[in-house]
């Protein structure tokens, strides 16, 4: 992959089988540095000289005390509008919060305006260590739609785009948080004994895309509280953990990941440590396939690592604090191959809703959760998830438990991680805390995509090898970016209520 000018664009990447983090670094930091040092504009408008006005906007910078992760001066942070409808007891509340942007994405400079990051490596003349990187980094705000094309579509909806080219170069993918009213925190959901339902638009996404909607534990101030360092919190998309436990995280607990990190090409590289935390993805999907996958931790919290805790390494998978591979509901690997996408039962060349249900032991809040259910509705019509034959089962299966995920691990011969780090008991665990929400658009830079919409592993031809009908070869983030540059998805009408019994 070619880095293109920009700020690091990451990509989610919670899967069945593979962790892939794909980044595109621009020019962004190195660009706005240098326009505060250019006087042209402000002297033909009558104003300042830029070199003073550099000195007053950063001024605040330069008279704060060493703090870690600090807040920029240059552009406040003014998070996308957008509201989600809490149901409840008869009646619905509407919870009016924002989307922000992950740090990753973000400029990260000095108080002289010197990027902290350029390319995919730190500079180890600002930052020496963890900590001291901190203290001398501060980040901004973001311009949503300009520079990461994230466009609300009404206080309800909002639009990723894939490939926005600004001025400065262009940036590929976003990884957006919900925060809550106060827009100081991330706003926490609940999901046990609950249903989350969404409107989805995945008609622009073609093979190698994926739009995804999910939820981590992370903490509802971003580790604020607890690492006293991060002044930045969760108005500027700090905290963020999952499954994978990832180590392509710029700040972790209060401190900057710059110790060990390595960068090869176009990838923005990985630190020392990793974040853990139990995860639950709702939606993984382009227009081709789609998975809904728990992944569970032996952590309920986010949980820093490094080494074999974080999973990684020839050998360390299993042996790490989570369930990197999960149990996966992708109705076309198990075999419901004429149930999702364009012209088919779900027809993705136009929109639809898709409802997830949680369903407790008891039927209470506080009961064990048991199954995970998912409905589709479209055209004023519900479709029921399509059931598919497993062997080992008493009857096809329409919904993920715990004795599904056993049966197709012992098929596809998988390590069953996700049994041993706890299933739906450990996964309703972590949902008793709640969870903050994730919405995200990103390519795959090392399998391709191939493991949502493909083939994998490569060249197999076993049982749940096949996920969907995209050709073997497609899905390279290249080619991706150069054909398919407008495509897009749309979120929209979000709500979380009791289960519907008539759903």
């Amino acid at each position: 992959m070619a880095r293109a000018p920009f700020l690091p664009a990451p990509a989610h990447s919670p899967r069945a089988n593979l962790h892939v983090r794909v980044f595109v670094q621009t020019n962004f930091l190195s660009a706005v540095a240098s326009s505060y040092h250019s006087d042209s504009r402000l002297q033909k408008a009558g104003q300042v000289p830029m070199d003073l006005l550099s000195l007053l906007l950063l001024l605040p910078f330069f008279s704060s005390p060493s703090l870690a992760q600090q807040v920029g001066t240059q552009k406040p942070e003014q998070p996308v509008p957008f509201s989600i409808q809490e149901c409840g007891n008869g009646n619905c509340q509407t919870l009016s919060g924002g989307l922000t942007i992950d740090a990753n994405w973000r400029w990260s400079h000095n108080k002289d305006g010197k990027n902290c990051y350029t390319g995919n490596a730190w500079d180890p003349s600002i930052c020496s260590n963890g900590d001291t990187c901190a203290q001398n980094c501060a980040l901004e705000g973001a311009d949503y739609e300009k520079t990461y094309g994230v466009k609300s579509l009404g206080p309800n909806s909002v639009n990723l785009k894939f490939v926005t080219q600004n001025e400065n170069g262009q940036n590929v993918g976003s990884r957006l948080y919900f925060l809550d009213s106060s827009g100081k925190n991330y706003n926490m959901f609940k999901l046990k004994n609950r249903q989350f339902s969404f409107d989805v638009d995945v008609s622009q996404l073609p093979c190698g895309i994926n739009g995804a909607l999910y939820f981590t534990a992370m903490e509802a101030d971003a580790g604020s509280s607890k690492y006293p360092n991060n002044k930045a919190g969760a108005l500027y998309g700090t905290g963020y953990c999952d499954a994978q436990c990832p180590r392509d995280i710029k700040y972790i607990a209060g401190k900057a990941n710059s110790e060990g990190w390595q960068g090869s090409g176009s990838d923005i590289g990985k630190g020392n440590m990793g974040n853990c935390c139990p995860e639950m993805d709702i939606w993984e999907a382009n227009s081709i396939s789609q998975a809904f996958t728990p992944h569970t931790c032996k952590v309920m919290k986010p949980t820093p690592c490094t080494g074999e805790k974080c999973g990684d390494g020839e050998g360390n998978r299993y042996k790490g604090l989570c369930d990197k591979d999960g149990c996966d509901f992708a109705s076309y690997r198990w075999g419901a191959q004429e149930f999702y996408g364009k012209g088919k039962k779900v027809d993705t060349s136009k929109k639809f809703t898709v409802i997830t249900q949680f369903i407790t032991s008891d039927n209470s809040d506080r009961g064990q959760l048991t199954e995970i259910r998912r409905l589709y509705v479209q055209d004023g019509k519900t479709i029921q998830n399509e059931a598919v034959k497993i062997e080992g089962l008493p009857k096809p299966a329409s919904s993920l438990t715990d004795d599904f995920c056993k049966a197709n691990k012992k098929l596809t011969g998988d390590p069953d991680s996700y049994s041993q780090d706890g299933g739906l008991k450990f996964m309703g665990d972590a949902m008793n805390n709640g969870m903050v929400l994730v919405m995200s658009i990103w390519d795959d830079g090392e399998a391709k995509m191939q493991w949502l919409d493909g083939i994998y592993p490569p060249g197999k031809n076993s049982f749940g090898a096949q996920r969907g009908t995209c050709d073997p070869n497609s899905g390279d983030p290249q080619s991706v970016r150069s054909q398919f540059p407008d495509a897009s998805v749309t979120f929209s009408n979000l709500k979380i209520e009791p289960i519907q019994k008539s759903s």
